[in-house]
């Protein structure tokens, strides 16, 4: 991927402003909503097919259809498949976070450190289509890699440049205060 640089994305941020006040603050929080709407829309799936009874079925519609249109708020504009790509994007950070959760419970912090950034990552990635600061064509792969030995007695330490996901989680850090009132 491109470089991301800080002060471009917000000056990208700015224009999305256009002199309405943009409240990402408010959007990061729809955005959690609509995560925890996709995961209803799973339980009222396994739900039906556990029980057989279609009034999860009809559940699940509902729900749908409220996703659908909290979605919009969001996502405005988008080509291709990036309204589906979002979604996915939002649930699969969901279940990574939840699968990270449960690890955390049973004290296995190492394993739910790396979910819980897998997940942030693909938060990330969402804003970042999102917010228009990328776009899927300029998405790379980056295999550059050096390995720097550190003494005799240490295991190589393998230096790479950010990952598109470690660039855009900065930026979303930056960009996207949830404690903004």
């Amino acid at each position: 991927m491109k470089n991301i640089d800080v002060d471009e994305f917000l000056k990208k941020v700015k224009k999305l402003e256009k002199g309405e006040k943009l409240d990402l603050s408010s959007d990061e929080d729809l955005s959690i909503g609509i995560m925890n709407l996709i995961s209803m829309e799973e339980h009222f799936f396994f739900t039906y097919n556990k029980t057989g009874d279609e009034k999860y079925l009809d559940l699940l519609n509902e729900v749908r259809e409220m996703r659908k249109s909290l979605l919009k708020k969001i996502i405005k504009d988008y080509e291709g498949e990036v309204w589906c790509i979002s979604k996915h994007l939002l649930a699969a950070s969901m279940r990574l976070m939840e699968v990270g959760t449960k690890y955390l419970t049973k004290g296995d912090k190492e394993n739910a450190s790396d979910l819980f950034k897998k997940s942030y990552h693909l938060y990330s990635l969402f804003w970042g289509l999102n917010l228009g600061v990328i776009k899927t064509k300029d998405v790379k792969r980056d295999d550059s890699e050096k390995v720097e030995y550190l003494s005799d007695d240490k295991k190589p330490e393998v230096k790479k440049s950010a990952s598109i996901f470690e660039k855009l989680g900065e930026l979303v850090k930056k960009a996207v205060d949830c404690c903004k009132e």
